[in-house]
């Protein structure tokens, strides 16, 4: 969680590029490290829905201008201390980080962080959000809020044990230790760890292998497996045929099998 400057025109908060149908968004208030203000926050899910509803985008990179990847939510211009109407920080929670974090999860599109530096906080969670999480070796995850005095937001009691379980969880969120890029792999926060000056060709890489892919069923597989932690078997056996019926019916699933049976490489147009 920063403090940071005075407040960045709305336009400048995140850099929008789409190139080979991937969408890359770069969160851009590198002087406090991309910490997330109302503004960028807005912003960063309006551009999730917008990237998730294109045709043309089947792929988006999430990452951070400078040192930084999100160093958590921007503490200025918060409410002021004092009394506090009941309710007041439920709705905050539930309108921003969340809504933020559901953005990621909700995305149509396969959603890559590329970590390039601090990941705390709920910048953290925005991270670990993601579908596959690449990060620089110089990069530090860390759950700040205990340092605080905080109960995790951003989903971070939610997502946090589906990928390394309970006790480790606990471990985490107790004492707010820095976890560097190494350990978040081998706990497995993160896919891959890279050379920093390797991270954007390495995003590259695997953004467009999926820009390439079939996006419907990349779509569908995405719901069933972020699903499947929150449901028994019936329902995720349920799904996983439903899915199956509604992904039969695309250009892309007709192209998978006739290109298999005429032996050549498949070529997908993401509907």
């Amino acid at each position: 969680m920063m403090v940071s400057s005075p407040e960045d025109p709305v336009e400048s908060l995140i850099r929008h590029t789409t190139d080979s149908r991937v969408c890359w968004l770069t969160l851009n208030r590198p002087a406090s490290l991309n910490a997330i203000n109302p503004a960028l926050r807005e912003h960063l899910i309006q551009s999730l829905l917008d990237a998730s509803a294109d045709p043309a985008v089947r792929a988006v990179v999430l990452t951070g201008a400078g040192r930084g990847f999100c160093a958590g939510a921007d503490l200025r211009g918060g409410p002021a201390a004092g009394e506090r109407i009941p309710g007041d920080v439920a709705r905050t929670i539930r309108r921003g980080a969340q809504r933020l974090i559901a953005a990621v999860l909700d995305c149509e599109k396969p959603v890559i962080a590329a970590v390039n530096g601090t990941a705390a906080g709920l910048g953290a969670h925005l991270a670990l959000a993601c579908d596959l999480v690449l990060a620089a070796a110089s990069a530090r995850f860390t759950e700040v809020f205990v340092r605080r005095g905080l109960v995790p937001d951003g989903g971070g009691a939610y997502l946090l044990p589906r990928l390394v379980g309970p006790q480790r969880a606990k471990e985490l969120m107790f004492f707010g230790d820095a976890l560097t890029a190494q350990d978040a792999e081998r706990l497995g926060l993160v896919n891959r760890v890279v050379p920093a000056e390797g991270l954007e060709e390495a995003a590259r890489t695997w953004a467009e292998r999926l820009a390439a892919g079939p996006t419907r069923a990349l779509a569908l597989t995405k719901q069933l497996v972020n699903a499947s932690l929150d449901g028994d078997r019936a329902t995720a056996f349920a799904a996983e045929a439903a899915a199956q019926e509604i992904n039969m019916t695309t250009a892309d699933a007709n192209e998978g099998v006739a290109s298999f049976v005429e032996r050549r490489d498949p070529r997908y147009r993401g509907r």
